[in-house]
């Protein structure tokens, strides 16, 4: 008995030592596992190099930015005029108007204009008058316009703000909503308490910005080189905005470094969630919306569903179609006929923009834009030969399932604003949006307005930006 009380001492002593390791033990991983289920997952952010040939093994990348100025010449006109005056029409259907596609008629009117009175000089001045930029990064120059307020009162933060655009546009489509942000005060918003630096990229294949030279070029990896060049800039933290191919790109750029991104405001949204819930929810919401979080301006814009989601996205969608699976064919006969590329890019700005637009003959074009600003866009590719990289970005991207991408499967956390326009091409209501979208702090159901929104709707679009980033600010 003597002998096992000293034995029974040292099990007691052990068993103080380890009966509370164990259980501290148990509880840091309880503890981290309750963390890691609350922990924000991101889109790894990888690396890229998009060069001709192999990445070079030493050496760094010039990381200067350099002033860029867009330039033109005798020669680039003469020979624009030449092909203009050659080119060949087939004449149209009776009364089709759009509905076979560009009118023929109206494209000799529209022709005849850029022949004889567009005058792409002067456009080129204009396109100059803001800052414009190249920056190298993996292996590929980056273009983009960079425009600071010209005056900021003391006190005053000034918010860094990214637009990013899509297709068939460019970094052109923000000329008119860059001086609404950067003087808000002197166009007659109220920007008392928010004001913007604007920096607007080309995506890579687009405009002025190069082409990349390897495959598999696509949204993610344009986000990390906007985060790259953002960082370059000295920004630490920015808000981001864009449409159509843009807001997949600043959606991806919020998901893949959060902590950079202050606000993701979105004039279109793209999610990819289906299954029986969306169903069911496409089907109770025509009879009881509020029974599956529609409202009435959702069932207005999105009914009769069939009509409006599946026939005219069907309508709209055969140019994709193409570019996701053989753009190097079809861009063969736009990259040599101004008047072939004009037709293509131009009829997306009617039917995109109203989709009853269909029904004139005219496409609608001059009553939201002028021949100029419509023929400068086109100039854009025409002199930069981007049409075809830029038709490769929808291959690259619809390569693959995007519901089964990396980021279908990563929500976005930070503060989002959304502006529906009702002419877009399709309605995502807020309650659909939010499985992808955790942190919407604004959604607008925007009053006029189509798929080219700073284009079309600058003053509306800037308004709304502001209101989320005051929004935002307060929180």
């Amino acid at each position: 008995t003597i002998l096992c009380r000293p034995r029974s001492f040292e099990y007691s002593q052990k068993n103080a030592v380890l009966v509370p390791a164990a259980a501290l033990g148990i509880g840091g991983m309880l503890v981290f596992w309750l963390r890691s289920r609350h922990k924000i997952q991101t889109l790894e952010i990888g690396d890229g190099w998009w060069g001709s040939g192999e990445r070079p093994l030493k050496g760094k990348e010039d990381e200067s930015i350099r002033p860029f100025k867009i330039e033109t010449s005798d020669k680039e006109i003469e020979d624009l005029h030449r092909r203009l005056e050659q080119a060949r029409y087939t004449p149209p259907l009776e009364g089709a108007a759009f509905n076979y596609g560009f009118n023929s008629n109206y494209l000799q009117k529209v022709v005849a204009y850029w022949r004889n009175q567009f005058d792409w000089r002067k456009q080129v001045e204009v396109l100059n008058k803001y800052p414009h930029f190249q920056t190298t990064i993996e292996g590929i120059d980056i273009h983009f316009i960079h425009v600071k307020p010209p005056y900021v009162p003391h006190g005053r933060a000034v918010q860094p703000l990214l637009m990013v655009h899509g297709w068939p546009g460019s970094f052109y489509e923000f000329y008119k909503i860059i001086p609404l942000l950067t003087e808000p005060a002197r166009h007659g918003l109220n920007g008392d308490d928010v004001v913007f630096e604007v920096i607007c990229p080309s995506i890579p294949g687009y405009a002025f910005s190069e082409a990349p030279h390897q495959k598999g070029f696509d949204t993610i990896a344009t986000a990390r080189i906007f985060h790259k060049l953002m960082n370059r800039l000295g920004f630490k933290q920015y808000y981001v905005q864009g449409g159509d191919w843009g807001s997949r790109i600043t959606t991806n750029m919020a998901q893949m470094l959060p902590q950079s991104v202050k606000g993701l405001h979105l004039n279109v949204v793209f999610v990819s969630k289906q299954g029986l819930g969306r169903i069911i929810s496409v089907m109770l919401g025509a009879y009881v919306p509020w029974l599956t979080g529609l409202t009435r301006e959702d069932v207005r814009r999105m009914y009769p569903f069939v009509q409006k989601n599946i026939y005219d996205l069907l309508r709209e969608s055969g140019y994709l179609h193409i570019q996701a699976t053989k753009p190097d064919t079809a861009g063969c006969g736009l990259n040599d006929s101004p008047v072939g590329l004009a037709a293509y890019i131009l009829e997306k700005f009617s039917t995109w923009t109203d989709r009853s637009f269909l029904h004139k003959d005219d496409g609608g074009l001059e009553s939201k834009y002028s021949l100029d600003e419509l023929l400068t866009n086109v100039m854009i590719y025409w002199v930069t030969s981007s049409i075809v990289s830029s038709m490769r970005y929808y291959k690259e991207n619809f390569s693959t399932n995007p519901a089964l991408a990396a980021d279908a499967r990563v929500g976005v956390y930070v503060p989002t604003g959304i502006a529906a326009f009702p002419q877009e091409l399709a309605h995502t209501p807020r309650v659909w949006a939010k499985e992808s979208f955790k942190n919407i702090i604004t959604y607008s159901y925007m009053p006029r307005g189509g798929h080219f929104a700073a284009f079309e709707e600058p003053k509306l679009l800037a308004q709304d930006i502001m209101h989320f980033v005051r929004k935002v600010e307060q929180l």
